[in-house]
């Protein structure tokens, strides 16, 4: 175990698998596994627990996760103030800005950290019409999901799950056109260069503005230039958490100021709160390098026949 912020400590191991706790509520627990078959379209799986009985969170803006909700219940109060209740399969969209949740414990969850492209290809609702809000994934899918629940509620290892449902994302993966693959390839570069502007974004690729416009709402859930703000946001909050003065992080942003609000409004977490008073789900990600903050702000090859 490592100090990786105040109140937390992160024990990982290579290859993108680890276990993290937070330190004064050593109970909850993160595993996190990489899996090679379907990495083009998710990035990650993981299993949460925790044992409280009352739990409020900060839900980070992200490109789309599915929820299996083996323990507890709750629900999501998102952006514009409405609420959703979390389902057995819960598959939160894009968020525009952070969300909050609550919950009635213990919290047994296992989650699947979607990529842009996975986002099209299992869910097929576009991104921008499923952002801030929660799908019921035993709707959208129809019995197949609901025979995935009740075997995942016979499951003890985060492997177990992974055998469960890898198969059935497979099985409901939808082929992306090249080119497609072509622009979330530009974006996840795009971004990792701290997304230097919509005309930079444009200039990477074969394509009108209107078209990139579109599909990043398809894939991302936001336009250019909003996608620029939130990961401008993400890495500022990601140096920070890290140890960086919230000063130097600030150049990318007008001032200091701008970068506070920006932060706050994309993380839940002002500078200050990101390494003293942080949600434990979001440190035990923000710790892990391999759980990226956003799966597309670090650029990796991506083969979509993988």
């Amino acid at each position: 175990m490592a100090p990786v912020a105040k109140g937390f400590e992160v024990e990982l191991s290579r290859g993108g698998a680890g276990r993290a706790r937070a330190a004064g509520a050593p109970d909850i627990t993160f595993e996190l596994a990489t899996n090679r078959p379907l990495l083009p379209y998710v990035h990650s799986y993981y299993l949460l627990y925790n044992p409280a009985r009352a739990i409020d969170g900060i839900d980070r803006v992200d490109i789309g996760q599915i929820r299996f909700m083996l323990e507890g219940h709750g629900e999501f109060t998102f952006p514009d103030g409405h609420v959703e209740p979390t389902c057995p399969m819960t598959i939160t969209g894009a968020g525009t800005a952070a969300a909050y949740w609550k919950a009635r414990g213990p919290v047994r969850c296992f989650g699947v950290a979607m990529r842009g492209l996975g986002w099209k290809s299992l869910i097929k609702v576009p991104a921008d019409e499923a952002a801030d809000r929660v799908i019921d994934g035993e709707q959208l899918f129809g019995p197949e999901a609901s025979e995935v629940v009740a075997r995942l509620h016979t499951a003890e290892t985060l492997a177990e799950m992974i055998a469960i449902v890898e198969p059935f994302l497979i099985a409901h993966a939808r082929r992306i056109p090249p080119t497609h693959v072509a622009l979330t390839v530009a974006v996840r570069e795009w971004a990792a260069q701290g997304a230097p502007g919509a005309d930079a974004l444009y200039a990477r690729v074969n394509m009108s503005p209107r078209q990139v416009m579109r599909l990043c709402n398809d894939y991302f859930g936001s336009p250019p230039k909003h996608l620029e703000r939130k990961f401008r946001a993400l890495l500022a909050a990601m140096r920070i958490f890290h140890g960086e003065d919230p000063a130097d992080v600030a150049d990318r942003f007008s001032d200091q100021s701008h970068m506070i609000n920006e932060v706050k409004h994309f993380t839940g977490h002002t500078p200050g709160s990101l390494t003293t008073d942080i949600d434990p789900i979001l440190a035990i990600t923000l710790a892990n390098e391999s759980f990226h903050y956003l799966p597309d702000v670090i650029p990796e090859a991506v083969d979509p026949d993988a």
